[in-house]
């Protein structure tokens, strides 16, 4: 019942190490959406996420002898965290399962903090049934990350403070992973102030609670992106979800490229560096305002964890204007000729060419690869009715992510001698040796007649690979390809290779 969770968010124990984190006015953001938009820096705690606050919760709560079997949680970071500050700070031992696919600084922040590290599977939820295992075998208790009483109502306190900090709000932006920070904000808001609109915000290629709302039951996810690891899980919490269905006013997504684009926001009006589930309930907010066009209205986001490797940021920052909606990128065929890029450049104006990529390929035309700084999607609608109007032929690959993570890189490779090809991409889990595995897995039933691959600093690799692969064999190809496990896609008609690869 409502009045219970309640009752345990205003008698939640976090203060022992948990900060009442300040309410920042973003200054930048509030005067171009034309809102009033705060964000509640949860980044500042000891461990640089809100999940310190129900993990001690939950921890102070168990008896002695709870805690001197030794704790265990599964964890793809910020929990861990928490997990192994609690301990520290209670004076009890604490094991943390971690998936391989952890950020080097959350493993690095749980061994700071006395925790035992051991890394196991590539999800969160393949490392918790590890973690569940070593409570049945070694009797160890287990610290639930978000589907627990307690810990949702440490959760909670979050949304105590903002209510205090505050006296008007018109809407709460929540990022959702297992559902426990949701849970605990949504159930205090809608006992204390009804009247404001809580919004769930999940990752488009991990959206567990869009899901359960859509089926109105818990479903589990056959597959979930881990680019925004902190929220990267397959099926929401059983008391979560029971929660959450009768307190979530909306449940709205973002793509990998708004997320990277609010990190940058934050980053401008705050000067911290989000994690990508850190800034996902503002690339929400951004997502809202302009769906809706709202005005003058208050709206608040978590910044609910800052714990990401350094070496992402260049990815983060590449994907930053297209998710921003401020770069396109298109392919445009012009005359093979002197003076043909000067005269396509007098066509398009003085815009900010961001990128231009072209290799000698036949007599007659090229194909050029461009990149150019935009306004608006009108803007980018313009320049591409331009372009058609003065003739040439022109493809937009702002949507593309081949052309964007691969082929930008791969312009001019053309070979006219390869036959038989077929084009995939794929997706693994990044790690020491993964791409090696990959190619192990892969095998050499075919001739690779095409490879690229660029580390990003981000969780998982992207590979795209051409094969040769005889017609009579094409049938063999991707069942051979699902027994790999890794998310794949067939790349072979699409316009980016067939324009400047094939």
């Amino acid at each position: 019942m409502p009045h219970t969770y309640i009752k345990k968010i205003l008698n939640a124990n976090v203060y022992d190490v948990a900060i009442e984190t300040p309410l920042q006015k973003a200054r930048f953001l509030s005067e171009r959406f034309d809102n009033n938009i705060l964000i509640k820096r949860e980044d500042l705690q000891p461990v640089f996420s809100f999940k310190l606050r129900g993990a001690y919760n939950k921890m102070r709560q168990l008896t002695d002898e709870e805690r001197k079997r030794g704790i265990v949680a599964a964890s793809a970071g910020n929990h861990a965290q928490g997990v192994a500050y609690s301990a520290k700070t209670l004076g009890a031992k604490a094991t943390i399962v971690m998936p391989k696919t952890t950020p080097a600084i959350k493993i690095d922040g749980v061994k700071s903090w006395g925790g035992k590290v051991v890394l196991h599977g590539d999800t969160y939820d393949e490392a918790s049934k590890y973690a569940q295992q070593l409570v049945e075998e070694k009797g160890m208790t287990y610290v639930h990350p978000y589907d627990d009483a307690d810990v949702i109502a440490g959760q909670g306190t979050i949304a105590m403070e903002i209510l205090r900090q505050i006296n008007h709000i018109d809407y709460i932006f929540v990022p959702v992973g297992g559902g426990g920070l949701a849970a605990g904000i949504a159930t205090y808001v809608k006992y204390v102030r009804p009247e404001v609109k809580v919004i769930a915000v999940e990752p488009e290629d991990a959206a567990c609670l869009k899901a359960a709302m859509e089926s109105n039951r818990r479903v589990t996810l056959p597959q979930v992106g881990i680019f925004a690891d902190g929220v990267a899980v397959a099926q929401i919490g059983q008391e979560t979800f029971r929660v959450l269905k009768s307190t979530i006013d909306e449940v709205i997504t973002a793509n990998t490229d708004e997320i990277c684009a609010a990190i940058k926001d934050i980053f401008d009006d705050t000067r911290s560096i989000a994690e990508p589930a850190g800034a996902l309930s503002l690339a929400g907010l951004k997502k809202y305002v302009s769906n809706h066009n709202l005005q003058g209205k208050t709206l608040v986001c978590i910044e609910s964890g800052a714990n990401t490797n350094f070496d992402r940021l260049r990815y983060i920052s590449e994907r930053t204007e297209f998710g921003e909606k401020r770069e396109a990128v298109f392919s445009v065929e012009i005359p093979e000729k002197p003076g043909s890029f000067k005269k396509f450049c007098g066509v398009i104006g003085k815009r900010n060419i961001t990128e231009f990529n072209y290799r000698f390929n036949q007599a007659g035309t090229a194909q050029i690869y461009v990149g150019m700084q935009i306004k608006s999607m009108a803007d980018k609608e313009e320049i591409t009715s331009k372009l058609d109007k003065k003739g040439y032929a022109v493809i937009d690959m702002t949507e593309n992510e081949m052309a964007k993570n691969h082929v930008r890189h791969m312009v001019g490779g053309h070979a006219a001698e390869v036959d038989h090809e077929v084009v995939y991409s794929f997706k693994f889990p990044e790690r020491p040796g993964a791409l090696l595995n990959f190619l192990e897995q892969l095998g050499s039933l075919w001739n690779i007649s095409m490879f690229h691959y660029r580390n990003h600093g981000s969780a998982y690799g992207r590979v795209l690979v051409g094969l040769q692969v005889p017609e009579a064999e094409r049938k063999q190809v991707e069942p051979l390809f699902k027994e790999l496990a890794y998310s794949f896609s067939n790349e072979t008609e699409n316009p980016a290779y067939q324009l400047f690869l094939k």
